[in-house]
């Protein structure tokens, strides 16, 4: 995640990030452990370990615990996200919360060739400052994984270009709070995401704004980039919640 990102959420969106996911973590796990055991991540016979790479409040680390896993690794830049982790985790000693950028992480935190199954979800891979770092994470990622382990991406295709009015997005509305989004498009591999929030304190409204830069991933280039480092794409296609999913397995 770039560091206008990171502070991007912890200004104003990790405080809002379960609500805008509907306000119930529950039918969100039980929603990734469908889509993860549909993808056939697992512990195997000689791996229990897994990695959540932006793991926000839990809805892949605590779809991981309960597929069997017996130590995931939750990996985000969000102290007050891991925090919120960390009460969902509280009797799942499995999951254990770590404060880091994922660009840097998987090489200290794993033994190469020891991970059973990484995940990359609820596109945090378009948080990532440019395209190559991308792809150092994916050598990181095949680096990591054992032969046979298994990559799970989802994440927005930003690629089409939209206009006008189709710019604003609804994401979520209550009796007491609105989140719309707003894009722009500097350039071929950046959307900029502007949040506009409204929260009503029981007297007034108030907004708050902030902004900060995704990347447009094209599923096709990212296929190719993973089969360039040995991870083999095995679904690679759009997915629940309007986002797309990438599955892949080492060689």
């Amino acid at each position: 995640m770039t560091s206008a990102a990171a502070e991007h959420y912890e200004r104003l969106l990790a405080e809002n990030y379960t609500w805008m996911l509907g306000g119930d973590l529950a039918p969100i796990v039980a929603g990734q452990g469908e889509l993860l055991t549909e993808l056939g991540i697992a512990p195997t016979r000689t791996s229990a370990i897994s990695v959540d790479l932006g793991c926000g409040p839990g809805n892949q680390s605590l779809a991981l615990a309960e597929l069997g896993f017996t130590r995931v690794f939750a990996v985000d830049t969000s102290r007050l996200l891991l925090s919120e982790l960390a009460e969902h985790a509280a009797e799942l000693p499995a999951i254990e919360p770590v404060h880091e950028d994922i660009r840097k992480v998987l090489p200290g935190l794993t033994s190469p060739g020891g991970v059973a199954a990484v995940v990359c979800m609820g596109d945090t891979l378009t948080h990532l400052p440019s395209k190559d770092d991308v792809t150092a994470l994916l050598g990181d990622i095949a680096q990591a994984l054992e032969p046979g382990g298994r990559l799970v991406v989802t994440y927005r295709d930003l690629t089409e270009t939209l206009h006008g009015i189709d710019r604003f997005i609804p994401v979520r509305s209550t009796d007491n709070r609105v989140l719309t989004c707003f894009l722009e498009y500097p350039d071929d591999d950046t959307v900029l995401v502007y949040d506009l929030l409204h929260v009503h304190d029981g007297t007034a409204w108030t907004q708050h704004v902030g902004s900060y830069a995704k990347l447009r991933i094209a599923p096709t280039w990212l296929a190719d980039r993973c089969a360039e480092v040995g991870l083999v794409p095995e679904r690679n296609e759009p997915g629940p919640a309007g986002l797309w999913v990438l599955a892949a397995r080492k060689a």
